[in-house]
C-alpha cells in the first residue's frame, strides 16, 4: 500500500497536500453556502485572523499525519511531513508580516 512507504519525498508530498485538503474541507464546512471558492481565497488574503485560524487547522492536519507516521516507525516520511510543515508555517508567517 502506498501509505506504508517510508520515503522523504512522499512525506513532503503528504505534508503539502494535508494542509491544502484541510483548507478545502474547512471551506465546505463553513463557507460553501455563503461564498464561492474564489471569494474564499480573496477573504483569506485580506483577513489576517481568518488566515491564522485556517493555517492552524491546516497545520493540525499535518500534526495528525506526522503522529501517524512517527508512531508507525516511518521516520523518513515523518521527516518529510515535518519539513513541509515548517515551510508552510514560515510561509504563512512571512505572508502575515508582509501584509
Amino acid at each position: 500500500m502506498i501509505l506504508k512507504k517510508d520515503n522523504l519525498k512522499f512525506g513532503i508530498l503528504l505534508g503539502i497536500t494535508g494542509p491544502l485538503l484541510a483548507m478545502v474541507i474547512y471551506y465546505f464546512w463553513n463557507f460553501s453556502r455563503s461564498i464561492s471558492f474564489s471569494e474564499y481565497f480573496y477573504v483569506l488574503r485580506t483577513n489576517k485572523p481568518l488566515l491564522t485560524a485556517i493555517s492552524s487547522i491546516s497545520l493540525l492536519a499535518n500534526a495528525i499525519l506526522f503522529t501517524i507516521y512517527i508512531n508507525g516507525r516511518r521516520d523518513k516520511t515523518a521527516r518529510g511531513i515535518f519539513i513541509a510543515t515548517l515551510i508552510y508555517g514560515i510561509t504563512v508567517l512571512i505572508y502575515k508580516m508582509i501584509r
